[in-house]
This record gives structure tokens, sequence and C-alpha cells, in this order.
């Protein structure tokens, strides 16, 4: 029951998009710019730094969210916690109400990380910055973050099943990236400092 709870609420609440209740708001639809996705990355690239972070936020939250209610309701579930957050990145991938068309899943695979361990999430964090600052790609941050955390998860918890559990988003993942890499590798990805630079300029 804790896993198929996990599982139901995490995908559901993934399901929630804030990037979308802002397209409708505003009565526009980012899938049609930038790198058309509904995520906090593109919300940032069309919308702007203030909505980014407002879709970031909420897409954070939900994953940890899940995770919370899970281990309230089922606390000796061993790494349903971490089922829920996983589920939770996979509802913001593939939402069954936009068609399984969403985002890229990273904000609230932070927010997964957040819940499991807050203070190695917070180095995470400085990791993203740091990375995103020196290539000018949150793309070269997103898959070293989803590579690291599974690693680091299975030492800290000398554990084989988490990381095997979070591996799951981190595939999903990379797959959700995989028409970024090759335009990071040649230079054609949109670059955060362009997209700053642009919108402070607006």
């Amino acid at each position: 029951m804790g896993y198929a709870f996990a599982i139901l609420v995490g995908y559901l609440l993934g399901c929630s998009n804030m990037a979308l209740y802002i397209c409708k708001a505003k009565k526009l639809d980012i899938r049609n710019a930038g790198s058309a996705n509904l995520g906090a990355a593109n919300s940032t690239i069309v919308l702007g730094w203030k909505w980014g972070i407002l879709v970031g936020v909420h897409d954070i939250g939900k994953a940890i969210i899940a995770m919370v209610l899970t281990r309230l309701f089922f606390p000796t579930a061993l790494y349903a916690d971490a089922v829920a957050g996983v589920a939770c990145v996979l509802g913001h991938i593939f939402p069954v109400f936009l068609k399984f068309k969403g985002g890229k899943g990273f904000a609230s695979f932070l927010g997964m990380t957040l819940a499991l361990n807050w203070k190695f999430a917070l180095v995470v964090l400085v990791l993203v910055v740091l990375i995103t600052v020196i290539t000018d790609y949150l793309v070269a941050a997103t898959l070293t973050t989803v590579i690291i955390v599974p690693i680091y998860m299975g030492i800290a918890q000398q554990s084989v099943c988490l990381p095997l559990v979070l591996l799951v988003a981190t595939a999903v993942i990379f797959y959700r990236h995989r028409e970024n890499i090759p335009r990071m590798l040649n230079g054609t990805e949109i670059g955060l400092r362009s997209t700053l630079k642009k919108k402070t300029n607006v």
C-alpha cells in the first residue's frame, strides 16, 4: 500500500504545472517558444527570471510534499518516499492531463534531493550554480546533478536499492534532454547569460 500510495500521490502532484497556469493567465503558450517545454528553465527563457523562479519553487515544492505525505502515512515503507519523489518527476515530465507532454523534471528532481538529504542538496545547488555560470548551460548542471545524486545517496545510505530507484528519474531526465545535449556541444543551445541579458534589456 505504501508504494502504491507513493506512486499515485507523487505522480498526481507531479502533473501539477505552474508554467501552464501562468500561460493560461497570460493567454500564451511557452511550448511554442524557447526550448518548447513547460518547465522552470523555459519559463525563465520566455517569461523572465521572476516567473521562472515561481515555476521552479512550485516544481521543487510538489516533490517535497509528495515525499512528506508518503513518510507521514507510511513511515515504515523502505524508500517509499524516494519512490514518491521519482513518481513526481515522472508526473512532471509525462503529465496525463497534458497528453504526457510536460517539463524536463530537473526542478522536481532537486525537490526530491532536498527531501532526501537537505544538507547535501545545498551542496548540489551550489554546484548547479557554479556549473551553469562556468558553462553558461543549465543543461550541463542538470545532467551532472542527476548522475551525482544517486551515486552519493547510495554511498551515504550504504544501499543499492535507493540509487536504483533514483536512477529511474536520471534515465528519464537524460532522455528528455536528448536534443539539448548535441546543441550544447555545438554551441547552439540557449545560454543562461544571454537569456538573462535579454530579459534585463526588455
